[in-house]
């Protein structure tokens, strides 16, 4: 059984109806395993002696962009406010690993995919990570768990520690806190990349928020310090969003711009909303 009981509307979904049969398997952690409950009246057991309620149950239906932690006996809505940027951070189910909307707006993208797999494209685009990998911005540490998978170390940075909180709740991040060769940072990945030995780096993840929210890590001066950081031959893949839309083709053209002045070769990733430097 997991160490947090964390539910959202797609694992109770099977215990609403009225038909139910006495007992279920149900995920008490966002899909990641599954428990038998038994029902007790109106109320499912579950395996640690608490008792979901119809209207435990009901609340978490009703609430489909939330997770929820259920503690003695008491659901709590995964979300933190953020004192570094005063914006909203909360915990999002999916059918499969959740994202994180930031003041409302989806860390990932989910039309037509999923986080998981939105992840596996920015790190085909990069090509198989190895050795040392920079993720310059953690988020849920999707990205930094799977690049572990095959690189030696990933250092990963995270502007705000309010993001971790939400981290240590998913169980989708658990690996993000518990790997080996997993190095999380709190910082600006702006201020922290001068301190990273040139050549240092054998490829670099940069998925950073918009523009508007973060406009130093789009600047001239973080692309130098990218590339400098960099093995000769390193990688770097850069998420931009929908080149299609307005913001990724605009934000786009200035970001391939300022990489070629660092001195990075350029190549545009469409399928992964990005692009590859290679330096």
């Amino acid at each position: 059984m997991p160490d947090n009981i964390i539910l959202s509307h797609y694992q109770i979904e099977p215990l609403i109806d009225r038909d139910a049969p006495t007992s279920a398997s149900l995920s008490l952690d966002l899909g990641m395993s599954s428990a038998e409950v038994h029902k007790q009246g109106a109320n499912w057991a579950l395996p640690d002696g608490q008792v979901l309620t119809p209207a435990h149950l009901e609340a978490i239906f009703e609430d489909k962009n939330s997770c929820f932690l259920f503690k003695d006996g008491e659901l709590e809505k995964i979300q933190a406010y953020s004192t570094r940027t005063d914006g909203y951070y909360s915990l999002m189910p999916t059918p499969t690993a959740p994202t994180m909307l930031i003041s409302g707006i989806p860390m990932h993208r989910i039309k037509d995919t999923t986080p998981l797999e939105d992840t596996l494209h920015k790190l085909k685009a990069l090509g198989k990570p190895s050795g040392w990998v920079l993720d310059t911005a953690t988020g849920l540490g999707y990205t930094a768990i799977q690049a572990a998978r095959t690189a030696a170390l990933v250092v990963t940075v995270e502007f705000d520690p309010a993001v971790l909180h939400i981290c240590r709740l998913n169980p989708w991040s658990a690996d993000l806190l518990t790997s080996p060769n997993i190095q999380p940072l709190i910082g600006d990945s702006a201020d922290l990349v001068r301190f990273f030995p040139d050549g240092s780096f054998n490829a670099v993840i940069h998925d950073p928020p918009t523009f508007a929210l973060a406009g130093q890590l789009y600047g001239g001066q973080m692309y130098r310090d990218l590339y400098r950081i960099l093995k000769p031959g390193g990688r770097l893949f850069h998420y931009i969003g929908n080149p299609h839309s307005r913001y990724g083709a605009t934000t786009g053209r200035g970001v391939v711009v300022r990489l070629r002045s660092a001195g990075f070769r350029v190549t545009p990733k469409e399928r992964a909303f990005g692009v590859l430097g290679v330096k």
